[in-house]
């Protein structure tokens, strides 16, 4: 197969941890994307010309880092298609999903069930699981499918008994948008459509997918949709929860404390309206500001241009893998840029050693995914996660390491 390169451009430049280690091949972007210069340089410009707190005070210099922390609400907002008044600031994609899950589950019974898919990661899946044992509503799986082909499994959603998954019963249901183990995308029109019919609120874990295509909350037309910064060369703690205005106001907070009260006596507090009163305390502010700055970043490049460049390196990683015999590979049909492979007779943990001695960086283990990794009858496996600052060369290294580690291992066998 012929690869048209003629159009990738080299985007390490501007992403210093590859000044540090030029030889460094990164590819566990599915758990923690690089994070851009202007992200960087956005946050180091609040805390060096503007650090104070927020919505708190008159003076001109919280009014200058308010004013900043707001525009980076705006700058989120305009990327995912919402409006701000409908963007939550959270830690992360696990805190947006627990936060959901304790306001939406707090009528259910043993009458009603949340809908999930058997390609949850562990932070769309426990917090359901915990919340069940406490209110007794029962938990419904979209089951997999997995088709086998040229020596690759691709894994699905089976989408043949939706009907009678979702039904008058269910409330909630909460997906993936892409799976962090095998890079499944998942087709929301028939699953949104089967839950509106039954009036079932409708949440979207886009942490895996916000980075890489773009996402436009009125399109998919969910009711709630979560993703982290840092999965998109953003920092760390800092997540996004948007919720579509009328749903908003039907939650109640699951936390408390200044900042998101309205009137407070001694005996009783009343909450601010609208998404306000969703974040008590001091929130991440710098943070904040460089997801804003994230976003910027990602859209001077263009999303279709990076959900591109990453399709054109996933197709030309799993040529190559085709090429090595004793490794089976895990893929999800979509050129998502995420995979997973084993090598026949060697532990996922060893040969991630053994990568990492070569500078090749990525995950190996159940990848906060075990009863995903049950269905996949496997306790692990070796993940590669590719993104806008990879190359055909970085995939070259990874081939020549299996060969290698397939030939250090014949030695000792």
């Amino acid at each position: 197969m012929c690869y048209d390169i003629s159009r990738m451009i080299d985007y390490k430049p501007s992403f210093p941890i590859f000044r540090r280690y030029p030889n460094l091949v990164y590819l566990d972007s599915a758990a923690s994307a690089q994070t851009a210069q202007p992200v960087l340089d956005a946050m180091n410009n609040y805390y060096t010309t503007r650090r104070a707190n927020i919505h708190r005070s008159a003076y001109r210099l919280s009014g200058e880092a308010t004013q900043a922390y707001e525009t980076a609400r705006t700058q989120v907002a305009d990327f995912i298609g919402a409006d701000s008044k409908e963007i939550i600031f959270t830690s992360g994609t696990t805190a947006g999903l627990n936060m959901l899950a304790r306001s939406l589950t707090s009528s259910l019974g043993p009458e009603d069930t949340v809908v999930l898919s058997k390609l949850e990661h562990h932070s769309n899946l426990v917090p359901w699981q915990q919340l069940a044992k406490e209110r007794g509503f029962t938990i419904h799986y979209i089951d997999l499918l997995q088709e086998e082909k040229d020596g690759v499994t691709t894994v699905l959603l089976d989408m043949s008994r939706l009907d009678q998954i979702i039904d008058r019963r269910t409330k909630i249901v909460s997906l993936t948008h892409t799976s962090n183990v095998t890079g499944t995308r998942t087709d929301f029109i028939p699953i949104i459509d089967a839950a509106r019919s039954v009036g079932a609120i409708t949440i979207i874990d886009a942490a895996q997918a916000v980075g890489h295509t773009p996402i436009d909350v009125r399109t998919i037309d969910c009711d709630f949709l979560v993703f982290s910064g840092h999965k998109m060369c953003g920092p760390t703690g800092i997540g996004v929860l948007y919720g579509r205005a009328e749903r908003l106001d039907q939650l109640e907070p699951v936390g408390y404390g200044g900042g998101m009260v309205g009137h407070v006596t001694y005996d009783q507090a009343e909450w601010r309206s609208g998404r306000e009163r969703f974040e008590a305390g001091t929130p991440p502010i710098a943070e904040a500001i460089g997801l804003g700055a994230a976003t910027r970043f990602l859209s001077d490049i263009g999303l279709e241009v990076v959900g591109e460049t990453v399709r054109e390196l996933h197709r030309y990683l799993l040529d190559r893998l085709r090429t090595c015999s004793g490794i089976t590979i895990i893929d999800g049909g979509g050129m998502s840029g995420v995979l997973s492979i084993n090598i026949q007779g060697v532990h996922p943990h060893d040969a991630a050693t053994i990568f990492d001695q070569h500078d090749i960086a990525l995950r190996a283990g159940g990848h906060c995914a075990l009863p995903l990794m049950t269905e996949l009858g496997t306790d692990s496996t070796i993940r590669c996660s590719l993104y806008l600052y990879n190359t055909r060369e970085d995939i070259d290294r990874v081939i020549f390491v299996i060969n290698r580690i397939q030939e250090l291992f014949r030695q000792k066998t």
